[in-house]
């Protein structure tokens, strides 16, 4: 039993000597680790702790619990080495690396193809997205006509939004407040119309739903460029 014991021991020390990160003490469904999950293998494990050949290094997940993870200590390396050759644990510290190498390798390529896909990606959205790109807001052409009507026939003001959009919702039946104020802002950055600001106070504000913020100011008023700077 105590050569049995002593060979668990040697196992589990060999393998934390091969994994300077630590391994759960146990083994189990979730993974590998020092000492396989038997009674005799418990004692050894038990030993190894209370010789301070292995120390706790933290835990890890195992399914709804955690497992001890154990690195070597410098005691439980001299007891190693007292114990078996040099030799076989210099050779199962270089298998290890080399089973990492191969581990690091799969990831490398693994990365790699996922960057492959990722550039695919990103190339079928930069074809396809200006295909999809919303459309410019429509810009009522009508607009520049309507308000020089209103100021031909002898209005004293600028135009409001509200009588405006009433007037184009004659000819567009099915147009939107949000699709006249995208109209008027076109409009107003190719400088076909003016709009102006309403001056008064807001809760004076008629119909505000036909408003327009524009810049730090609230249009309210609108009128055909031509028509402003003839005044």
């Amino acid at each position: 039993m105590a050569d049995k014991l002593t060979q668990l021991l040697l196992d589990a020390l060999g393998k934390a000597a091969a994994e300077p990160a630590g391994l759960p003490l146990f083994g189990g469904k979730a993974g590998p680790g020092l000492f396989p999950a038997t009674a005799a293998a418990r004692q050894a494990a038990q030993r190894a702790q209370d010789e301070g050949y292995l120390r706790a290094a933290g835990t890890e997940p195992a399914g709804k619990a955690e497992r001890v993870v154990c690195v070597l200590t410098d005691k439980g390396l001299q007891y190693l080495l007292q114990q078996t050759s040099p030799r076989q644990v210099l050779e199962d510290f270089v298998r290890a690396v080399e089973a990492r190498r191969e581990q690091l390798d799969e990831l490398i390529a693994a990365a790699r193809r996922m960057q492959t896909g990722l550039d695919a990606v990103h190339a079928t959205v930069a074809q396809e997205l200006p295909q999809v790109a919303p459309p410019e807001p429509d810009r009522p052409a009508e607009v520049p006509t309507i308000l020089t009507q209103w100021r031909a026939a002898g209005a004293s003001e600028d135009c409001p939004l509200p009588e405006l959009f009433a007037r184009l919702r004659r000819t567009r039946p099915g147009l939107s407040v949000g699709q006249f104020h995208d109209g008027l802002r076109k409009l107003h950055d190719d400088g076909l119309i003016y709009l102006h600001p309403w001056t008064g106070p807001l809760y004076a504000l008629p119909d505000p739903a036909c408003a327009l913020l524009v810049g730090h100011e609230i249009a309210y008023y609108a009128s055909a460029r031509a028509a402003a700077q003839a005044a």
